[in-house]
Parts: C-alpha cells; structure tokens; sequence
C-alpha cells in the first residue's frame, strides 16, 4: 500500500439531542444563509420547523431552494448559485440526504464562479480555487456525502452524471440525529442500505491491490452492520440503534477512512451512474442490480478468494466450502440480501428498462481511455454484457 495522508475536516453532532448546536455553528460562517432541501418530507416530520428556529436564535436571514431532485441536477445548482450571488450568501445549509447535499456542495463551488453554469467545473472546462462553507442536516442513511468531499450531478440533456470534487467540497459541520430517519421509506432505506455496502464494495473492499489488513477487517465490520440493522430498520422504522448504526456506517464507508492507502476506480458506481443518467432511476437500486451480476460476470479463480472472503467473513457462510464454490455461494447470498431480505426488485426490466441504450452506456462508463479500472478491467463489451445480464 501507498503512503498516505489522513484529513477529514467535518465536524460532527451525533444523536437526537444536537440540533441545539445548530445556531452557534451558522453563526460561525455569517447571517446570510440559503437552506436547500428536496420535497416536503422535511415540513411533515417537523424538522422544517426546528431547523427554521435554529436559525432565528443564529439572527440570520434564510433564503431558500427547494425541489431537490433524487438525481440532483446541474439546472438546480445553478439556481442555487445564481441566489447565492444575488444575495451575497455566507454558508450554506443543506437538509436532507445525499442528493441535496451533493446539489448544496456544487452549489457552494459554482458561487464561486464567474460564469452561469456549474457544467463547466464538472467537466473541468473551468476552475475555482475556494467555495462557500456548508452545514448539513442529515435525513437519509445513504451517499456518505455528510463527511466525504465529493458530489454527483446529472445533465439530463446530455445523459451525463458525473462526480466533481471541488476546491473544498467537505462538509463544515454535519448534524447526525437517526430520528429524522425514522420516517424514510422502505424503498429509500433499502437503497440507501445498498449504497453504503457499494461504497465499500466499490472503492475498497474488492480488489487485487495490496491492502492493510486492519482496514480490510474494518470494511468488513460496516458491512456487516449493514446486513445486520436494515431489516430491523425496515420490520421497525423508528428503532433508534438500527437507524444509528447505518447512519453512521454510511458517513464511515465513505469518508477516506477506509480506502486510505491505495485507490481504484468505482467499477459499479461508473456503470450505475450510466443508468441513472439516462433513465433517472434510484442509485441504490440500480447497483443492487448490478452488483451480482458483475461478480457472477468478473469471477475467476484470481477473484474467487475474495468474494469467499465476504461470503464467509460479512454473510457468515460454511468457510468449509471449496473456494470457487464458496465465492458462488457469497453472490448468492448476496442476491437473496438485496431482493428478498430488502424486497427490491432483481431486474433491471422490472423498472421498465430495456437495452436500447446499453452499448452507449458501456461506452460512456468506460470514458475516453476505453477501459474501466477496478477489481477485474471492464471494456465496453464487457460492460454491455453486464448491462444485459440484468435484463
């Protein structure tokens, strides 16, 4: 493993009493505060109206963008950037779960440019060298985006959704309370569940690479908080401990923590993205589909051991099997995780998408160079063939 550098600058409130911080922390960054949130599940649950009286103890004046979209887009960061402008915004507070955190941390870059449109920084055409503080409130188990330094956003006109990590794109503060999840759906919660495992899986957990064992075991450790406490929290939505320990387990599967030391590319989160950025589909959704289908796809005797390793180590299958009969046991067993223990739908046609766009979804998924890098290398060709495993 390489040599490494640990930093991650977001300060943390854990737990159903922290909201009282709210005010000291804005107050930290100035007056001027635009709030941005998604639909109305904020104003339902009462936490609209709590994040609202924070922020008058704070004396601030609130401006707000709402309509959030599941898959943010750069058409509403660009809203937000042109409010942020317009009304000489100091910090941004973002209320909700991954997509408005990941439109609130483009949002704080794009307030930063001179030009209109955040699609330049994305696709590198232009540069800021700092961006506007943020706040989070925390509402969905998910994207890990309330303490990493990355964002998604889609161009629906192009079918483009693409990661941006900007000048300073970390959280400033993040407020984690588990009750404003209880009322999460169980759709929503059983994505979110899978985004957490996919980050682990994706950027970390399987792969050739010379690894520390110690973060090896800790990657372990988060998905099998994951497969134990999602099916509590969905037979019983407002358990504390299960809503706790996936909300933390989504800010520890993806906040540098346990992938320090080497990289490698986020094969499924380059093939979802593809999907979500033509059909609009939730991310977590689609990796669950993926995901067995790309191990069933790269399993070799090179990668049985580690597959085993997981079905062994977070599934807690017989260690006795042989190990490519193992390794197919772990996928199995993952597959009844994803579709039966969390209901979600197997196939991709069961969410009316057919193959139509597959080949230039393997070509967009494997960029420029024409390869996908990650635990076994992807061609286009290869990636179609995973897409239409799916079907």
């Amino acid at each position: 493993m390489r040599d490494f550098v640990f930093e991650n600058k977001t300060k943390v409130y854990f737990g159903k009493e922290q909201m009282c911080h709210l005010h000291e922390e804005v107050a930290r960054f100035g007056k001027r505060v635009l709030m941005v949130y998604g639909g109305g599940s904020i104003k339902r649950i009462g936490l609209y109206d709590k994040v609202m009286a924070e922020l008058q103890k704070a004396g601030a004046s609130v401006f707000e963008l709402s309509g959030v979209e599941p898959n943010p887009r750069h058409t509403t960061v660009n809203k937000g950037a042109a409010i942020c402008k317009q009304e000489g915004i100091d910090v941004l507070l973002a209320v909700g779960g991954g997509s408005t955190i990941d439109c609130t941390k483009a949002i704080a870059a794009a307030a930063k440019y001179e030009g209109d449109d955040v699609w330049d920084l994305i696709t590198e055409k232009a540069v800021v060298s700092e961006s506007l503080p943020i706040i989070t409130v925390l509402t969905l188990s998910a994207t890990g985006s309330e303490m990493d330094g990355g964002c998604v956003i889609s161009n629906m006109e192009t079918n483009e959704k693409l990661g941006y990590f900007g000048p300073d794109n970390y959280p400033d503060v993040s407020f984690l309370d588990p009750t404003n999840t209880f009322s999460v759906s169980p759709y929503q919660t059983a994505c979110g569940s899978v985004d957490i495992m996919a980050h682990v899986f994706d950027v970390c957990y399987f792969t050739k690479r010379p690894t520390m064992d110690m973060l090896h075991r800790i990657q372990e450790e988060v998905l099998k908080t994951v497969v134990k406490y999602a099916p509590v929290a969905l037979a019983k939505p407002d358990d504390y401990e299960a809503r706790a320990n996936l909300m933390w387990a989504s800010s520890w599967a993806l906040n540098n923590f346990l992938f320090e030391g080497f990289f490698q590319a986020t094969v499924c989160h380059a093939m979802e993205h593809e999907l979500s950025a033509f059909y609009d589909i939730t991310h977590g959704h689609g990796l669950a589909i993926l995901h067995p289908r790309w191990l069933t796809y790269v399993l070799d005797e090179e990668t049985a051991p580690i597959i085993q390793r997981f079905g062994i180590n977070v599934m807690g299958l017989d260690g006795s099997l042989p190990v490519m009969e193992g390794a197919k046991a772990a996928i199995k067993a993952l597959e009844t995780f994803y579709f039966e223990t969390l209901g979600l739908k197997r196939r991709l046609s069961d969410l009316g998408i057919d193959d139509k766009n597959f080949a230039a979804m393997a070509r967009k998924a494997c960029g420029a160079e024409g390869i996908l890098h990650g635990f076994t290398d992807l061609t286009p060709a290869d990636v179609e063939k995973i897409f239409r495993m799916c079907l």
